[in-house]
């Protein structure tokens, strides 16, 4: 850990949220002097203290303790290249549509890998008025079903959540082509042109 990084870092990010060191040491309930010390590169913030740190300066504490903010290309988001995460834990659902660090439950969640439609998560496609129904013969029992369907499309992604025990079947509205997401419990993600 170099404290001169970590130092230039906390300092960039006080001033970024126009906090003094006197407003941090005082959430903190430590000495102003401590973060001046840190500040000028004379010394760490303690294991114990890097949560707080992290929480009032929005950071993650591993960007704190490498000293750098690793920032993402400006044109990055684009629905084409969405990404779904899903936590093994808790089943939270996140997406982006570039570069990230995600993590949930206290671990860190690598994007899910995309494979075309197979026949066991085949989906059916009906178009009904300005809906599509959208229907599969998956099983949904409490440890093997579909967990949500996504539409993405040019500009929007429609994010459906389905539960076990529940028809696997939805509606979503008429909206230019896409592609069709669907996570599988048990199998991944998988996908089909609309």
């Amino acid at each position: 850990m170099d404290c001169s990084k970590v130092g230039a870092l906390i300092l960039s990010l006080c001033k970024e949220k126009n906090m003094t060191q006197e407003e941090v040491a005082s959430r903190m309930n430590i000495s102003d002097k401590a973060i001046s010390k840190w500040e000028r590169g004379m010394g760490c913030p303690d294991v114990n203290l890097l949560g707080d740190l992290s929480r009032i300066l929005g950071v993650n504490i591993e960007r704190i303790l490498l000293g750098d903010l690793e920032e993402n290309d400006k044109d990055v988001g684009n629905m084409r290249r969405i990404k779904f995460y899903v936590c093994k834990n808790c089943n939270n659902v996140i997406t982006s549509t570039g570069d990230t660090d995600i993590s949930c439950c206290g671990r860190r969640l690598d994007a899910l890998v995309v494979k075309p439609e197979d026949e066991a998560h085949k989906t059916t496609i009906t178009d009904i008025e300005d809906e599509y129904y959208i229907t599969t013969e998956h099983p949904m029992d409490k440890s093997h079903y579909i967990s949500f369907a996504a539409f993405v499309g040019f500009d929007r992604v429609m994010l459906i959540k389905l539960y076990p025990e529940q028809n696997s079947e939805l509606r979503i509205p008429k909206m230019q082509c896409g592609k069709l997401y669907t996570y599988c419990s048990e199998h991944g993600l998988w996908v089909k042109g609309i």
